[in-house]
């Protein structure tokens, strides 16, 4: 996963990933870049959900939220 693949209107995507996995935080979701691998981990560790399917959800979420 690229950063260009997280990067853009990131509000919306942490907003359409929240709806996926209630238990995400604000906190959780706090995207710094060059962290992205960090970011997959947290969410991974969080839901139980494995890589794929986290990668998958922030791609579905950024190419339905504008992400650039």
């Amino acid at each position: 996963m690229t950063t260009l693949e997280i990067k853009g209107d990131w509000n919306i995507t942490k907003g359409k990933l929240k709806q996926k996995w209630a238990k995400l935080t604000d906190n959780d979701l706090r995207y710094t870049e060059g962290k992205q691998e960090e970011l997959v981990g947290r969410i991974q560790k969080l839901t139980g959900e494995t890589r794929e399917v986290v990668e998958n959800a922030i791609k579905e979420s950024c190419s339905t939220g504008g992400c650039k």
